[in-house]
């Protein structure tokens, strides 16, 4: 990792070590709009081994399982042996497979090594105190920001004289009154103080950082919004000085008393080098695990991958006109339902894109403006109900805040008293599933697109529309009927709800964007002008704005008149379905379609579904290459037809957009698993919502939880996801994979630097693209020819 040079001056050095640190935290996103975020990407420019071993020496984080729980999954010993030759590990077979390596001691925050000198069993920790007592003012000003976090904390700080009777250390908050006024001004005298070698300034802030990990994801995430409309944020160089802050307190107060804390905080950095060797080498051996438990997997896709497609297939190209088309969102789950439907007749078709159909756009509903796209853009387009006048300068509307009132941490008990029998209704409705979806567009009303605050004319929609048809395949050879298959999740005493939306979408249901698109496509006005740019639409072809529950398996039409046999197809698609996921959940033997109803409705039920655990590879080719194929609901699924991308426009779409959303998604259940305590949201019975919609506690205290609850991907007896990092198939030539890797940086690094694999999927094999050279998978039976 890159350290910050000499040649700087002093302030303006220790100002970029810190920012360096500061950039090394992934953002969060607030449980209204929670999408999957990896957890690591802002250290993707990196190799991913090496992350691994940096993290668990900063912070003893896992990247990997243990060793134990590599050799539980009996991967076969030909692929661990190949591993280890490739790897050049110089161990036996033998040796490793035996072998349970150790983590070698972690970097300690002076607030741990003070805490070696504190009664323990009838004393607070300093680093439980100053967990809790940062949280709990981040918690506070995250909702109502007045001024820059540090000068805020510290005016808080500096007045909170129960500091000093709770840790029972008078003249404690007497130091804080000794600190600088400025973040600034902090970071440059705390590391000067505390005598941190300036070549380990960043990895000391980011050490600091991560024992405040979830806040500072929070912070992060402002500077990320902040970032997309152009502007700066300072929040986590703020939050850094608070934490540091405390590290300079302690050594003030502490130090003299403490002796051996000062020469055990220098040998620390007299050791950092080969601490960090010594993690890297630990790491090291567990990314061997890791390689060959990724291996088995793609093994065994391949193998199946290469099954010939079957004789008479719907997806060979003499097949008849489809008599229904249905696109769906890329999500894994959608793999589960597309076979399904499939299978009602072997002239329906579907095809996979990504969620949010090609719309980037948010949606007005009174004052809540609410992000309709994948978090890494920005919405362009603005939608709301066309028949509602809004006031720009209204307030938040009385059920805004009504639902404000309830998600609070006190409110919800007063909320309930107060409201008496009218909330009690409120409670039966959802008890009994008399509600639509939460985040639902009303069905009586139409819905107006703008930019800029002008309403779109006809010509930009056929504009926007003819992108939308063209990127999904559907430009040619219409049905009848087409079903735009947006998703959401319903389920119910769930903060976590929008984990389970379409992340694609925001962590919103796909509603909004399937129902705009519909309109626009069935518009007559915008038919003609659609024939004119190629792309003519029958008279007689209806699209259908359609939304799949991915925790009930029922997808619902949303507007117009679908004939008896289409609802039917959708009937039996939903037992189907229903069907194979019981097998995953406790309702064995149970009929599967109301059994998956009744857990949605479960107010105490905390696994209504398992959202995309177990996700493991994306597969960007025809349907016909995987339609034949049970892929397990393991896999995101997009069409694409590379003859038709003479420019391979839409395959740099796909590999700049999908592809960086499935690696957040991936590396979010993969993170999870490997490391619950630090990038997972702890146990669902014991979450507290915090600020409204800002995250959780675990409890009444403590980090922000970030990540996924422990009942999203483990059932109590095991893991339901294994981690494994994404594996992606493209059928393309080489020629246009290469040059859109090569062009982009963000798929460059992920490719180069292990956060993902990447394959051509050819008729004879795949091959694998990595450090811009090719060569075929080790994981085929057959080496896959050049193209």
């Amino acid at each position: 990792m890159n350290t910050v040079a000499h040649t700087l001056t002093a302030p303006v050095a220790v100002l970029a070590a810190a920012d360096a640190a500061c950039e090394r935290i992934a953002p969060t996103w607030p449980l209204d709009q929670l999408i999957a975020v990896n957890p690591w990407w802002s250290l993707r420019q990196h190799p991913m081994p090496v992350i691994a071993g940096e993290l668990s020496w900063l912070a003893g984080a896992s990247c990997f399982l243990s060793a134990a729980e590599y050799r539980a999954q009996q991967i076969p010993e030909d692929i661990i042996a190949a591993i280890l030759t490739e790897q050049e590990m110089g161990l036996t077979l033998e040796v490793f497979c035996t072998a349970d390596p150790v983590r070698p001691a972690t970097w300690q925050n002076l607030d741990r090594l003070f805490d070696q000198h504190r009664n323990l069993n009838r004393q607070i920790s300093w680093r439980e105190e100053i967990t809790h007592q940062l949280s709990q003012f981040a918690g506070r000003y995250f909702v109502d920001q007045r001024s820059g976090f540090y000068q805020a904390w510290l005016h808080t700080t500096r007045n909170d004289h129960g500091l000093s009777i709770l840790m029972a250390e008078a003249g404690l908050v007497r130091q804080f009154d000794q600190l600088p006024d400025s973040a600034e001004e902090l970071l440059e005298v705390a590391l000067e103080e505390l005598q941190v070698p300036a070549q380990w300034h960043t990895e000391y802030c980011h050490a600091l950082l991560l024992s405040f990990n979830g806040w500072a994801s929070m912070a992060a995430y402002q500077a990320w919004q902040a970032t997309l409309n152009n502007n700066a944020d300072g929040t986590t160089r703020e939050l850094l000085a608070a934490r540091l802050a405390w590290e300079l307190v302690l050594w003030r107060h502490l130090g003299a008393r403490h002796p051996g804390v000062g020469t055990a905080w220098r040998d620390q950095f007299a050791r950092a080098a080969q601490q960090r060797l010594a993690h890297g080498a630990y790491a090291r051996h567990l990314h061997c695990w890791q390689l060959a438990s990724e291996r088995a997997f793609q093994q065994g896709l391949e193998r199946k991958l290469g099954l010939p497609e079957p004789s008479g297939s719907p997806g060979a190209t003499s097949a008849p006109a489809p008599r229904l088309q249905a696109v769906f969102c890329i999500d894994t789950r959608s793999e589960v339902m597309r076979r399904a439907l499939e299978a009602q007749h072997p002239q329906i078709q579907t095809l996979g894109f990504a969620g949010f159909f090609g719309l980037p756009l948010a949606y007005r509903s009174g004052a809540y403006n609410r992000p309709q796209l994948p978090g890494l853009l920005a919405p362009d387009l603005q939608v709301s109900d066309a028949d509602r006048h809004y006031d720009e300068s209204a307030g938040t509307s009385l059920g805004s805040r009504w639902l404000g009132l309830a998600k609070s941490t006190n409110g919800g008990f007063s909320l309930v008293e107060s409201s008496g029998l009218a909330y009690g209704f409120g409670l039966l409705r959802n008890t009994f599933g008399w509600r639509s979806a939460a985040n639902a567009v009303s069905p009586a009303h139409r819905l107006q697109i703008r930019r800029d605050g002008q309403p779109l004319s006809k010509a930009a929609l056929a504009e926007l529309a003819a992108g939308v048809l063209g990127a999904m395949g559907l430009g040619q050879n219409l049905a009848q009927q087409v079903l735009l298959v947006g998703h959401g999740a319903d389920c119910q005493n769930n903060p976590h709800a929008a984990s389970l939306d379409c992340g694609a979408c925001g962590g919103q249901s796909g509603e909004v964007n399937v129902r705009i698109l519909a309109q626009i496509l069935n518009d007559p006005d915008v038919r003609p002008l659609l024939a004119d740019r190629g792309l003519p639409i029958p008279t007689d072809t209806v699209f259908f704005p359609a939304v799949h529950n991915t925790t009930t398996d029922e997808i619902r039409i949303l507007a117009g008149n679908p004939d008896a046999e289409l609802l039917q197809w959708l009937a039996a698609a939903r037992t189907q379905c229903a069907e194979e996921r019981a097998r995953h959940l406790d309702i064995a033997g149970q009929p599967a379609v109301s059994a998956v109803a009744r857990r949605a409705r479960d107010w105490a039920q905390v696994r209504p579904e398992w959202g995309l655990a177990n996700n493991a590879c994306f597969i960007i080719a025809p349907r016909s290459r995987t339609r034949h194929l049970n892929l397990e609901g393991r896999s995101f699924l997009h069409d694409y037809q590379w003859q038709d991308d003479t420019e391979s426009a839409l395959l740099t779409q796909i590999l700049t957009a999908p592809m960086l959303v499935t690696n957040w998604i991936n590396t979010q259940y993969n993170a999870s698993v490997t490391e619950p305590h630090l990038y997972g949201a702890g146990n669902k019975t014991l979450h507290n919502v915090v600020g409204g919609n800002l995250g959780v506690f675990e409890g009444n205290g403590g980090d922000l939880r970030i990540g996924l609850p422990l009942q999203s991907v483990h059932d109590g007896q095991k893991w339901m996801h294994q981690p494994l990092r994404l594996s992606v198939y493209v059928d393309a030539p080489r020629s246009a994979i290469a040059a859109i890797v090569a062009a982009h940086d963000d798929v460059r690094w992920l490719i180069d630097n292990q956060w993902l694999y990447l394959f051509q999927l050819t008729e004879n094999g795949a091959c694998r693209y990595f450090q811009q050279h090719w060569e075929a998978s080790r994981s085929a039976e057959h080496g896959a020819t050049q193209q």
